[in-house]
């Protein structure tokens, strides 16, 4: 049976034309036109980089009910494109398909590995105007911030090439004779992969780097708010020459719960690897445990900002703007409470209130824009809710305070006189609200900054050297910025501590992927 025919061709002229397609091919071409004109939208150099289906053992796929998640900017409102709303059976599908490639692809050779991944970090440089700019596009955060995210999420490739390639095992002499103990390491097997939205690139492939270089297999699941960034990753995974089956993706939104469950239950998968919030994170593990799968869990922060009063006060004020407002302040490592020294408070306060009121809110494909959205009005109501509370236990705003109406944009605020007791000090804000509280003595300061039930990121200010090794060993963070802002790297251990996650992902992170196996060689004597 075929499709109706173009209006400008009889049936007569079309059967017996050169070429006779099916009704499949049909198919194909029209959506293939169709996904033309949608990617028009992004205004990529290179549309073929924006796909609206997800991949399954190496096939551009729509889910089986035909179901769609509609993506929007979440600057404009305007509808980017769809992607399929998967479920079980794609999901189990997906991971059927990982466990498939993984012999194979568990097989090849470290260097094999290493100069996959160098492609791909080539493939991600040549294309590095289009990555950014679609990371702007589903995420809202400033074209700078889109393309530096890039470079960040590029960076996994390029380190975990030469990580693959220096997995070393093991010799442990024996007490007994004639026997020889061998550690080998060997690729954990099909790895569950969930990420979320403030970090649409660079998430993926700070778990996704290591699973490869490792010989591990994947499978996806990206968040529903930026799917175009992890298909688009998926595309140069094929042009680098990934094979099919290796990297899956499996977009969903409204079966998330199913998903998720078959992703940390299915005993074809053997490690979850999982960056959001602690109560999914706590949630995931559980079901985890169902099967002890392996586990890396980079869960909530509630950072700690800490300026001493023998800082240097413009640093600080410059690493404030960077730790508390970078992608409108809605990143895992961001300052989320500032205590300043009683004798410093007032001037880091107004200087740090001064340079906020200079951000430009905005579309962050215009030129001039410092700070964009927030991704969703969700997000907005939690920023009202800390910022009114605080206001009603005595604080005072200095800059901002206030959410645009009928947007997701909340100006860059600043809070002073913040009380202890304050909401923002209990919950991860996750939004542009920078609340300033007071402190006496060093002794004070730890204990208000250890009063957290997680413990991601901290950061302090001092140029007393005792001061600086004394509060970085006693802050309980798994991360401590020393006089910085700025400590996301691809060749750091990054990870927490308490109910900020387990394991660690960056530097030598491509352990968390392999099995340690022990070979002892017994009937060597003469």
């Amino acid at each position: 049976m075929r499709l109706p025919l173009p209006l400008r061709l009889s049936s007569s002229s079309f059967l017996h034309s050169p070429t006779c397609f099916s009704s499949v091919q049909l198919s194909r071409n029209f959506q293939q036109r169709m996904a033309s004109s949608q990617a028009s939208v992004f205004g990529l150099k290179d549309p073929s980089l924006i796909k609206f289906q997800s991949l399954i053992d190496g096939k551009w796929v729509d889910a089986k009910n035909g179901e769609k998640i509609v993506v929007t900017n979440p600057a404009t409102k305007e509808e980017l494109g769809t992607v399929p709303e998967m479920g079980l059976a794609e999901t189990k599908e997906a991971i059927e398909a990982a466990g498939k490639a993984f012999p194979a692809w568990s097989t090849t050779t470290a260097k094999y590995r290493h100069d996959i991944l160098l492609k791909f970090f080539a493939l991600m440089k040549e294309h590095h105007d289009d990555l950014g700019r679609l990371i702007t596009l589903e995420n809202g955060k400033p074209l700078a911030e889109g393309k530096g995210e890039n470079a960040y999420s590029a960076s996994f490739f390029e380190w975990y090439a030469e990580e693959a390639v220096r997995t070393y095992g093991e010799h442990i002499p024996s007490p007994f004779p004639g026997t020889r103990n061998i550690v080998v390491k060997q690729p954990i097997g099909v790895v569950s992969i969930l990420t979320p939205w403030n970090f649409p690139s660079a998430m993926i492939t700070r778990k996704l780097g290591a699973a490869l270089a490792a010989g591990c297999t994947a499978v996806i699941k990206p968040p529903p708010e930026t799917p175009f960034s992890a298909l688009a990753l998926a595309e140069l995974s094929r042009r680098a020459g990934v094979p099919d089956g290796v990297i899956n993706i499996v977009t969903t939104q409204k079966n998330v719960i199913e998903v998720g469950k078959e992703m940390c239950e299915n005993k074809i998968v053997k490690k979850v690897s999982f960056t959001g919030s602690t109560p999914v994170a706590k949630l995931l593990y559980g079901l985890a445990t169902s099967t002890l799968k392996k586990v890396s869990l980079e869960a909530g922060g509630n950072a700690p900002f800490i300026v001493f009063d023998d800082a240097n006060i413009d640093e600080a004020v410059d690493a404030a703007i960077i730790c508390k407002f970078r992608g409108s302040g809605q990143t895992c490592v961001c300052a989320n409470r500032i205590y300043v020294q009683s004798s410093v408070y007032a001037e880091f306060s107004s200087r740090l209130a001064e340079r906020v009121a200079q951000f430009k809110v905005g579309n962050g494909l215009e030129e001039g824009t410092t700070h964009g959205p927030l991704i969703h009005e969700r997000a907005v109501q939690k920023v009202e809710r800390h910022v009114n509370d605080a206001v009603q236990k005595g604080a005072q705003i200095l800059v901002g305070g206030k959410a645009i109406p009928d947007t997701t944009f909340f100006m860059p605020t600043v809070l002073s006189d913040v009380p202890t007791d304050a909401l923002i000090n209990t919950e991860e804000t996750f939004g542009p609200l920078a609340a300033i509280c007071k402190f006496e003595t060093e002794e004070e300061v730890i204990r208000l900054a250890n009063d957290s039930d997680v413990g991601l990121a901290g950061y302090f200010f001092s140029r007393d050297v005792g001061r600086v090794w004394r509060v970085a060993e006693k802050l309980e963070v798994g991360m401590v910025g020393a006089n910085t802002g700025l400590i996301s790297q691809a060749v750091i251990p990054f990870g927490g501590v308490k109910e900020s996650g387990l394991g660690r992902e960056g530097s030598h992170g491509i352990t968390e992927y392999m099995n340690d196996k022990l070979i002892v060689f017994g009937g060597l004597g003469a």
